[in-house]
Formats: C-alpha cells, structure tokens, sequence
C-alpha cells in the first residue's frame, strides 16, 4: 500500500512510484462515490487528484478541502469476495460485527450483520467467532477469516481502539486484504500506548483547518494541571466566547445559537481546573488576537462566562484576562467589541472592572444581553456574600466599566436579575401532576450525617472544605477520618474543625487506612489519570467501600469499563471519573463540590431541601445548586457522574435511589449530548418506574448546527448517531412525560413552576430557615480576599518563581537564556537588580575562574557530605586567608576619596601597625608576577570607562615593591579596586547606591562564590581518589602537658 501526502500548496507535481499498472484510490468518506475511483492508470490517478487537490468538497454539511489521498495497489477480486467487519465498545462489552457482503453497496448493516458481544474483560476464540458470525460464509473460508478476526480482535484491545470498520474486507481463496479501514483510538490511553503508536497527529474534522492559536492553546494544555481547550469554528464571527468550565461551555453555545447566533459563533472553548493568572491572559490573549483580525461591520461580542467554581479563585484567574483586555484596549474600541461577563465563585465580586454579572443573574441571562435580546440592568441585587463586607459599597454594586474607553451608555430600563422577577419567565410551564405512591425506602441512602470517608491524595485545600461543610451542617464529628498517600511514611496532618485544630492520620499503605477506620465507607480517590485505575482496583478488594468517588479526568475507557464491572460485582457505587463529586445538605460533600463556603451559605446546601437531581458536568451542578436553591426551597442530593464516556454509575441508577427515597419531591435531570442513557430515563417515565416530577434537559443542542465535528469539553460529548444528539433526546424526554424547558436559559423557570404547584397542593411543605454556625475563614483565605493584611517575614526583589515562569529582576528565565546572557549576566540580575553592560558581566566571569583555586583543603576528609565540605571551607575564608576583597575595597576606597598620596596612604598604616588589605603574597613577588592579576588588570584598564582606583593602587604597589618584593598588588587586591571602579564608572549606579555595595561587603562575593566552585572540585576530586579520612600524624603535633598533675586534694 502507497500513503502519499500531497503537499497541500502544490497541487502539480505528483511523483507516484509503483510498479502495478492498476491503481486504486480512496478518499477521506467510503460512503462518498465521487471520492473513490478503481481500476486507474498512472495518468488517469495523476489527473484524477489534480481534479480534486485543495478543491471545495461538500460531505454532508461541512464543506472542506481534499489535501490528502490514499493511493494503493489494486487488488482483483469479484464482488462476491468483499465481506464487512466491524468492532466497537460500549459500556459492558465489545460488539463484533460481520457480514457476508462489503463494499460501497453494503447499505444498512446494523441491521443486516450478526453480532459477538464480547464482555469486558474477557476473550474470544475463533471457535465462538464461528459459531456466531460466519455461518453464511463458505466453509472453506471459515477459518481463515476466524484466525484474522481473532488477532483482529487482540489489536482492538491491546491497543486501545474505541471503533474499528473495515468494509470491504477482501477474502480470496488463500489471501485476506483490507482495502478500506476506519478507526478511533482512545487518545486518553497515551501514556500506556505510546511506544505502540509512537508519534500521531490527530487531524482537525473535514471541513476545519487547524489554526497556529489551536496548536498552541492545545501544547498549553498539555504543559498544565488545568484545562485550556479551542477550537475555531469561524474566524470571521462576530460572537466570540471565553467560558470557564467545560458543561458551562456547552451551554453558551446552545444559548447562542438558540437566538439564532450559529453562523456568527466564531470560536468553542474553555478554561476550567483552577488556570494561573499568567495561563489565563495567554488563553485571554489568544483569542482577543484571533478576534481583532479583521473587523465586522456590526463590531463583535466577547462573552466571558461560566457556571459557579468550585475551588477556583475567579479574582485570581480573572487577573490574567484583565492584563489581556488592557493590552488589547485600543484594538478592542477600533474593533467596537463589547464586552459581557457573568461569573461566580470565591471571589468574583473584585474580579472584573466590567458589565459584571454573579450568582445573582441566570448563567446565560448575559447572552440575551450580548446579543441585544434582553436589556441591560443598570444595577444588579448582589447577594451578600462572605467576601462581600470587603467591598466599598453595599450590596448593589453599579455595572460600571472602568476601562474609560469602553464606556457604554446603559439601557435606561431597570430589569432586575434574579429569579424573583415574573417578567424574566419567558417560557412559563403548565403542568398536570401524577403523583403516584412512592418509593418504598427500602434502598440504603449513599451519605448519611455519620458518613466516614478516606481520602486518597494529599489533597488538604479539599479536605478542609469538607470539614468546613460538615461543621456548617452542625455533624457531631468530621467525615474524613484518614488519608492515603504512598508518597510518604505514616504521620498526622493538621486541620481545622470550626475553630479547633485537629489531626488526621495519613497512611502510606491503604490496608492500614482500611484496618484502623473500618466505620469508612466512602473513599475519594484524587489520584491521577495515570495511577487512578489501579488505586480504585486496590480499594474494591475491601468490602468496607461502598462508593468510590474517582475525581481524575482522562481514565482510558477500557480500564474505566473494567472499573465498572467490578465494581458491579461487588455492589459499590462508583461517582466519576471526571467529576467533582457530590453533595447531600446536612450530610456529606465530596471534596471540592458546592464550591468555596460563600455559595454553600447562597445555596443553603448547610440543610436538606425537596429537590434531588443528578447531572454528568461537575461545574453545572454547582450551578444547578444555585439555581435550584433560588427556585425552591433547596437540594436535597446532588451527583455529577461525570464527562467521561462511561461514567461510574448512571443517571438511573440515581434517579432510582431518588424514587426511593420519600425525602426527594422533585427530579432534576442535566444530561447532554453523547450516549444513551437518558432513554433509559425515558422508559421508566413510561412505564411508570419514576413517577415524582422529572424536569429535565440535555445540553449540547447546538451539535447539530454546526457544519462540522466539535469535540466539547467532557469526553462523552460527542454524538455517534442522531439518537444521541441533544435536540433527540429533549424530545424523547418530553414525549416521556418529563418537564423539558424550550432551553436552558429557561431551566430555573420550569423548576419553579414545578415547585410551586407542589407546595401548592400541599405536596411540599417548606420548612422554617434556620441559620447556619459561622464558619471561621482561613487566614491564608482571607489575606487572598483583602480582607486582612499582615507584614510579610521576608521580602524578595530579586526573583519570582510563583508565575508560569521563572522571572530574575524582570527578566523571564526563557530570556536570559535566549539572549545568552551567561553567569555574568545572571550575577548582575540577582547581585544588582539590572542588566549591566556586558564588560562587567566578563569581569565577573574572570574574577570567578582566577578565584576559584582548588587548593587541597582537610574539610573534604572528614567524611562529610558535599554541604557539609563546602560550608566548613567556607568558614576558613577571612582577611588573612583569602577574602580580603571588601577590606581592600575600603582602604584604597577611602584613601583615595580623602585625597592621600600613596606615600601617605602607605605611611599611615604603617603608623597605625595595620596590613594593607589586598597587599602582599606568600609566593609571588614583582619580579615573579602572578598571572591572574596581569590578565583581570589588563582587561579592566582597557575596557573599563574609567579605573582611578586601580590606577592608585597601582601607584601604592610601586611604593610598597620597593620595600619588599613580595607586596605586590595580589588577586584580591586587584578585583577589590576594580569592582569598585566599576561600580562607580559603568554608568549604572548612582553615587550612593556605588558606596552601598562596597559597605554591605558584596565585593567579597565573587571571592566566596569562586572558591566555592574550587572547594566542590576539590570534594569530588578527594571522593574520585578515594582519599579516606584525615588524620593529622602525631609526630607533627607539638605536646606541651604539665610535667605534673597538681591534686589539691
């Protein structure tokens, strides 16, 4: 087979090297005729691709450019030759697929082929492939297609394929081609299929080229703990969004393209996962360039929105965007973009200096606005919030935008957003209640007010707000009783428990957690991707577990189904992956669930309320707690299930527990796009399984208005037929007899009108509210909001290693190593808080290499460690041995600045019986000069401005010389004077700043760090010879003890 990749920007030169006359060639869609031409010669392929090459082609809906064909040798073979086969998974088991015909004619095999289903976990032989799939084919050929589709099989699932079609398959009587194949690999399985894969480019959908912005938010990603995800949909839109969190995502688009925004949508992405600040302005950054490109006659929108946080710091990550708004303010008043903003979480209030919606405002009420539907407030009723008495104001706060040239005259029409006000009921609902007996109880609760859990992870930030929760709950004692950690040994960790500090225990072996806290029965596993499978594995084997919450995203699907299965075998409820968990009021949360402490309080999940509902994106049920708590009288259980394609447990296996349970009045459903488990749902309304209220909606709808392939933020959002759209499933749910909105814009209404008509027939009956305890707020918490402040104990102006980057005195780490700066470079950012001129960057180089000066010293054979080494023959250095620089400094300095002649100046310290510092060697003398001080004083007089010390040093080395050889100006002498002429000659530094170095002793410090590069090479150089221990010989220890010992008694 020839793969041939045409070089998408020449279109002529096709070079097609194949020895057979006959060639086939197959395009991007089997399914397309016109995209496959058999029994060619060389010229009719060469003409065949020109026709085509990077020419417009319409396949369904999308319409996109051919750049790369599949050029292989024909295989002769009669029609009746061709057979289809097929393998995909789904939640239980792997189907086979075969049939006895193939080819572009096949029609409807679903219906057509047998099927092998192959249950998770287990195999097949080609026995039973056989017996079960080959009974229309020849005998003869029996056992040559079981034997292909056996190993055919074995590849499937060693290597991680999801879906697997080849049609047609070619069976001679002695050969087998595979002349078309389709596949999809489960790109989560990376890192355990790499070195099978090796190198893959996944290639955008037909009908979307790839942009540089896409490549590189996407390599972003991959270097970060967060989740940045884009996608371009139109570059030439005029609506363009920034949501964080990966359900909220979706739901904007829905919102946007259900008032008629689809074709002006320009981009598809999201932020989630607690981003930093300097990630978000990259991400912000991004996208503000893609939009100000080129211009819309209509101006453009950017909608920056996002459901309630759950840990995430919205101040802190909106810092990032803010820097990027900044940045691109001229571009964005040339471009006429307006700008809207809805955001919740801990600290929203002081996030953005914009129309600036929170909690208080329906998530997608700010699309309405952005896209002239619904009016803007003039002011908003801002919830009180804990954060909220650090505000100047009270609790309105006014939509000001304080970016002057953004300014926007505001709608004079007052709207109030909240749910309180009937006009903003756009969609009221009638509904017929059929309220049939209940539940009988009989199903045990998954949390209850002594639920007990474990935590595997070093997860304290999450932790603790689980402690917090169940203190506002008013437990009598905390529901995390132990964490697992295999990274470290056995001891206590220190949290807080209202007011008190307590101790938890952490244990390196999980059988230890298990033995010592049998009463746990919950364990939330924080693992990674990577390690998550075999940690939840490790906890099936005790019986104690009955719910495993599994918070990683991106578990490979295979190891996620087996996870299923065996949780299934042993009756324990599995919540994820890829959730944040859940939460039942008054009881138990999951770790970061329900968010920080403000929106637990706004959402009163500190007590049970009537509603129970069950949703797969973890960061819209925190928005569906806000919702419901502002609609009814509270939640009562909520579970996300989790984005991934096959979550843990199922929207019915909740929705039972649900029914069961005569505390829940009320169902709320949030499903989405991808998959068939809402048509469960659909058949228990039916047949009468569920029988309390169910409203219900699926986001996703806006899949099918786009012209090609979107993969939305979870891993199960994505839609293989059109029964797993969104639009169908809405449907099938309404036809069901579910509450179904016309959209989730107008969710928080159906659930009111719901709630209403059952308080109305007495069906619920509201409970009086009851405050909460009060909560103390962490100091380090309460320092982030501003609400206090204290000095810090160290302050640093040299470095700043807490962004994405390492920056030394304003310069990024990539810089100084890009622009070369070398050591001498890195010493005057960390010495001198600036660059300076690259002759003195040199000048600290040589000081360093004629300093460093290995010489043999007692301190490398004592037996100590490198640290140990370095810091004893540290403590030898001083005047008299070494490191006389910043004495020498001094002298010469301020002799020279009191204008003494260096007669006088040699005079005067011989008067006073002092050593001049910087004067003086054992060995060298002026007529055996040492080297070094030749080379630094030559380098110096020629490229430094100026040199007037070194010159009058010079001048006092000539006085001296002449008295004795051998005081000669010597090393430290030499770089002492020289430092000192550069610091107060190169230009960089004022007069005091000059005198302040010399007097704090930093000329000293290129001694110190020299010999400290000598002392590390004498180390290793005693440890390579394996010199041992030193100990000095008696014979040249001079013992003067008193002839006789004195005892006075």
């Amino acid at each position: 087979m020839f793969w041939i990749e045409i070089d998408r920007y020449n279109d002529t030169d096709i070079d097609i090297s194949a020895t057979s006359a006959l060639i086939s060639i197959v395009g991007i869609d089997q399914y397309t005729q016109s995209l496959i031409a058999v029994n060619k010669n060389l010229d009719d392929v060469q003409k065949w691709i020109a026709e085509r090459m990077n020419k417009d082609q319409k396949i369904g809906a999308a319409t996109g450019k051919l750049r790369n064909f599949i050029i292989e040798p024909f295989v002769p073979h009669r029609d009746t030759e061709e057979t289809y086969v097929c393998i995909y998974s789904h939640r239980f088991a792997d189907t086979i697929l075969f049939y006895h015909q193939g080819g572009v004619d096949v029609g409807d095999v679903d219906s057509k082929a047998v099927r092998l289903d192959v249950p998770v976990g287990e195999t097949v032989d080609e026995t039973a492939i056989t017996n079960a799939l080959l009974k229309e084919v020849p005998a003869a050929k029996r056992g040559m297609i079981a034997k292909f589709v056996h190993r055919l099989y074995k590849i499937y699932v060693d290597l991680y394929f999801t879906y697997l079609e080849i049609n047609p398959l070619v069976v001679t009587d002695k050969e087998i081609f595979v002349l078309d194949l389709a596949a999809k690999l489960d790109a989560t399985a990376d890192f355990i299929c790499k070195p099978q894969w090796g190198e893959i480019d996944y290639p955008p959908p037909f009908g979307r080229d790839a942009y540089p912005e896409e490549a590189y938010i996407a390599d972003l990603d991959s270097k970060s703990g967060a989740s940045l995800k884009l996608t371009i949909l139109n570059k030439s839109g005029r609506i363009w969004t920034m949501v964080a969190g990966g359900g909220a995502s979706v739901i904007y688009s829905d919102t946007i393209c259900d008032l008629g925004g689809a074709k002006e949508l320009a981009n598809y992405g999201e932020y989630s996962g607690a981003p930093s600040e300097q990630q978000t302005y990259e991400y912000a950054k991004t996208i503000l360039s893609l939009m100000t490109q080129e211009k819309h006659p209509d101006g453009k929108v950017l909608i920056i929105g996002g459901g309630i946080a759950n840990f995430t710091n919205v101040a802190a990550t909106f810092r990032g965007i803010i820097t990027a708004l900044v940045e691109f303010q001229g571009k964005l008043i040339e471009h006429k973009i307006s700008i809207f903003v809805r955001r919740a979480g801990p600290n929203y209030q002081q996030a953005i200096p914009l129309y600036v919606f929170g909690p208080e405002t329906h998530m997608t009420s700010i699309v309405g606005m952005a896209l002239g539907r619904r009016p803007i407030p003039q002011e908003n009723n801002v919830e009180t919030a804990t954060a909220n008495f650090a505000l100047p104001t009270g609790e309105k706060e006014p939509n000001k935008q304080k970016l002057s040239a953004l300014n926007k005259e505001a709608p004079k029409t007052p709207v109030v957003c909240n749910r309180n006000a009937k006009e903003l009921r756009p969609n009221p609902v009638e509904i017929t209640l059929i309220l049939q007996p209940q539940g009988d109880a009989k199903s045990s609760p998954m949390f209850t007010t002594t639920t007990k859990s474990i935590i595997w992870g070093m997860q304290n930030r999450a932790i603790q707000s689980m402690l917090d929760f169940d203190f506002v709950c008013c437990r009598n004692e905390p529901s995390v009783v132990a964490i697992i950690y295999p990274f470290t040994g056995d001891h206590k960790q220190k949290f807080y428990w209202g007011h008190k500090e307590i101790l938890i225990p952490v244990y390196k072996q999980m059988k230890d957690a298990m033995t010592k806290h049998p009463s746990a029965d919950v364990l939330v596993n924080f693992a990674s991707l990577r390690s998550a499978y075999q940690s939840t594995v490790e906890t099936l084997d005790f019986p104690q577990i009955r719910t495993i919450a599994i918070i990683a995203e991106g578990i490979p699907e295979n190891q996620t189904r087996k996870l299923i299965k065996l949780a299934n075998q042993k009756n324990v409820a599995i919540i994820g992956p890829a959730t944040v968990g859940g939460v039942k009021p008054g009881c138990f949360k999951i770790g970061n669930t329900g968010g920080m402490m403000d929106n637990i309080l706004h959402s009163k999940l500190y007590r049970p309320g009537s509603v129970a509902y069950v949703s797969r994106s973890g960061g819209m049920s925190n928005e569906l707690n806000n919702i419901i708590s502002k609609a009814t009288d509270g939640v009562y259980e909520g579970v996300a299930i989790g984005g991934d394609r096959y979550p843990g447990t199922t929207f019915m296996d909740h929705i039972m527990r649900y029914q069961a349970d005569d505390n829940i009045k009320m169902i709320v459903l949030l499903g989405e796009v991808g998959g068939t488990e809402e048509y469960d749902v659909c058949k228990a309304l039916q047949t009468k399984k569920i029988t309390k209220p169910l409203i219900a909606w699926c986001i996703g709808t806006c899949a099918g208005m786009f012209t090609s392939e979107v993969q939305f933020g979870h891993a199960g959002s994505c839609a293989n037929t059109n029964k797993e759209t969104a639009t169908a499933k809405n449907e099938a749910l309404k036809s069901a007899g579910a509450h179904v909105p016309d959209s989730f814009d107008s969710l928080g209404d159906v659930i009111q009108n719901v709630y209403e008509h059952l308080v109305k027939q007495g069906y619920i009956v509201p409970a009086p509210e009851v405050p909460p305890p009060t909560v103390p707020m962490d100091y380090n918490w309460a320092r982030e909001l501003g609400l206090i402040r204290k000095p810090a104990s160290f302050m640093t102006s040299i470095c700043d290693e807490r962004g994405q980057e390492l920056i030394y005195a304003g310069m990024p780490i990539s810089d100084v190593l890009q622009k070369n700066v070398g050591i001498g470079g890195v010493i005057s950012l960390l010495w001198f808080q600036r660059c300076l001129p690259p002759y003195c960057c040199k000048f600290f180089e040589m000081c360093l290499m004629v300093t460093a000066d290995p010489r043999p010293r007692m301190c490398a054979r004592a037996g100590k460690d490198l640290v140990s080494s370095l810091v004893s023959g540290l403590l030898t250095i001083g005047d008299r041995f070494g490191g006389a620089l910043d004495g020498a400094a001094k002298m010469f300095s301020e002799a020279y600045d009191k204008g003494m002649h260096p007669t006088e100046f040699v005079n005067h310290m011989r008067n006073k019986g002092q050593l001049i510092m910087g004067i003086g060697h054992r060995v060298k003398s002026i007529n055996n000069p040492d080297q070094r001080v030749s080379i630094v004083k030559e380098f110096v007089i020629a490229n430094f401005p100026a040199t007037p010390l070194l010159l009058y040093a010079l001048e006092v080395e000539k006085i001296t010389t002449s008295k004795k050889p051998n005081l000669i100006l010597n090393v430290d002498g030499v770089i002492a004077c020289a430092f000192v002429d550069m610091l107060k000659n190169c230009g960089s530094f004022t007069s005091e700043e000059a005198q302040e170095y010399i007097s704090i002793g930093a000329i000293n410090s290129l001694f110190v760090l020299g010999r400290s590069i000598g002392f590390i090479g004498h180390y290793m150089d005693q440890k390579r010879l394996k010199q041992g221990l030193y100990r000095h010989p008696w014979d040249d220890i001079s013992y003067v003890l008193p002839e006789q010992y004195n005892n006075d008694n």
